[in-house]
């Protein structure tokens, strides 16, 4: 069997110190539910001595009944020359009722009498008291050996010191700290194998990515032993991140054949997705395994290797983390390219070489126009129905209308008109939105909801637009891509045009017809 290695997730925690990132109640729920439902076996929320809204949260968590994960409450160790019992702190984190407690103490002997002003003595008698009452109490202890690699760098005798005392005390785990980010690997193997040899405790490792190192110093602590891995989902956390578990989970169980999270690593590519949203950040494309540009080809050999064999051009299948395989069009692919993105859009449908050939010279045409299928999906699929002669159109805008004025306080009123045929009847709506771009998305739905009720649950969810020809400043031509959902699959459509409002419009009247047409063509 393969070898099993404990995840430990701090996302609602280290990931939250991330700049931008500021959870709600609600979404912290979300998010407890959402690492459980993969598989987490830890997942770290807070600090429940840290403010209100975290000693509620631990409140709300403790009645969520998870399947998979343990949550973890997160302190320090006791303040210096004070009773463990009536520290502040402690009783905080004693009273989230957490079955696990994860406990940071200073593993530096610069912060015990620099930051906390204490000696090197009490500093030890600081963890060892803490870490023994949480045992005392029935709480399963994992002792954060804060700064660690850089205090076995500047005095390793004292840093070996606070693990042993540590496993003195009863902590389940210890788990490495690289907290600055900033050990190299050879750093990072030698204080680990002196570790190794000192307690016979479990061991972790904790790393901060300040140097992009923080994947592989968590993988090189694995190969020497480590059996529990921290970080955070998505990478999100103090500075330049904390290690990001959306690659370290694949590489240890595709590439490495232990065992993290089973087979619920088929859903990492959507629940990655899910954490952004609920985070409220841009997904990063370029994420290995769980990006949409992990598996997409552009490069006309790729292409054709690709659709020769498989394993020429990628290093997993996709689907193995629930992503997919994708074929970019452009004007450095080649007719392979566009027979094989043909073949996915149209399995059941031959083409002829000659028919390619005027699809991808018209395809050059349209980028010439500042047009770029890469990003835009559904908007491929529609240019390629129309072309091949297969487009029906469902319904026409025939009139449309954006108006941005003032109102009472100077602020200002956006609101869409839109007027739509479908099958010889005319229906013309208007809504109120958040900008002109919503407005006319809320009028233009509005408008065709009575017609086509499978719309009412559309919605948008991103939106970006490129300037194409910034010589031209306010006169260039943009380029509008929005990402539509239904609340469970995701599409993106692209408008070109020099007016923004024109572009948003081409694209949302192709998020519209991928809906009508997918169950036709």
């Amino acid at each position: 069997m393969a070898k099993r290695i404990e995840v430990f997730d701090s996302t609602l925690r280290d990931g939250a110190q991330a700049k931008g990132v500021n959870y709600s109640l609600s979404d912290k729920i979300h998010m407890l539910k959402l690492l459980d439902s993969l598989g987490i076996d830890y997942v770290e929320a807070g600090n429940p001595a840290s403010n209100p809204k975290e000693r509620e949260f631990f409140l709300q968590a403790n009645k969520v009944e998870l399947k998979n994960a343990k949550l973890v409450a997160f302190g320090s160790t006791r303040r210096k020359n004070a009773d463990v019992a009536t520290d502040v702190g402690v009783t905080s984190l004693l009273g989230a009722n957490t079955k696990v407690v994860a406990i940071f103490g200073k593993a530096w002997d610069l912060h015990a009498t620099d930051v906390l002003g204490t000696t090197l003595e009490e500093n030890l008698n600081m963890i060892y008291d803490t870490l023994k009452f949480f045992k005392d109490n029935g709480r399963e202890v994992i002792f954060d050996a804060e700064h660690f690699f850089d205090g076995y760098k500047a005095n390793p005798q004292y840093a070996i010191e606070v693990i042993k005392t540590a496993e003195r005390a009863g902590a389940d785990c210890i788990a490495l700290c690289e907290t600055n980010g900033g050990a190299m690997l050879g750093e990072v193997e030698e204080a680990f194998l002196a570790s190794r040899s000192a307690v016979s405790v479990k061991l972790g490792i904790h790393a901060h990515n300040d140097t992009e190192l923080a994947v592989a110093n968590t993988l090189l602590c694995v190969s020497l032993g480590a059996v529990h891995v921290q970080g955070t989902l998505l990478g999100n956390g103090e500075r330049s991140g904390n290690a990001r578990l959306s690659s370290i989970i694949p590489d240890l169980q595709l590439k490495l054949n232990y065992d993290c999270i089973g087979e619920h690593i088929s859903q990492l590519f959507r629940i990655t997705r899910e954490a952004a949203e609920i985070t409220n950040i841009a997904f990063n494309e370029s994420l290995p395994y769980v990006g949409r540009n992990a598996f997409a080809h552009k490069g006309g050999m790729h292409i054709d290797g690709i659709n020769k064999a498989k394993g020429s051009f990628e290093h997993i299948e996709p689907s193995l983390v629930g992503n997919s395989r994708e074929f970019l069009l452009s004007e450095v692919a080649g007719r392979s390219a566009m027979a094989a993105k043909l073949k996915i859009q149209f399995p059941d449908m031959t083409f002829e070489k000659e028919k390619i050939s005027q699809l991808m010279s018209k395809l050059k045409d349209l980028e010439n126009e500042g047009y770029s299928f890469e990003g835009a999906e559904s908007s491929f699929r529609i240019f390629a129905i129309k072309e091949l002669g297969l487009y029906e159109s469902k319904f026409e805008v025939v009139h449309y209308m954006v108006n941005d004025e003032p109102t009472v306080g100077n602020t200002f009123s956006t609101y869409a008109v839109v007027k739509v045929h479908v099958d010889g009847e005319t229906r013309m709506t208007a809504a109120e939105g958040n900008g002109p771009v919503n407005a006319l998305d809320k009028a233009l739905r509005e408008a065709l909801g009575q017609f086509f009720p499978q719309l009412i649950d559309i919605s948008l969810a991103d939106y970006k637009v490129r300037v194409l020809d910034t010589n031209a400043a306010t006169a260039a031509k943009v380029r509008v891509i929005i990402e539509s959902t239904d609340g469970e699959n995701y599409w993106r459509t692209m408008g070109v045009s020099t007016d923004v409002i024109e572009a948003s419009l081409f694209a949302l009247i192709d998020s519209i017809d991928h809906i009508l047409l997918q169950n036709t063509i």
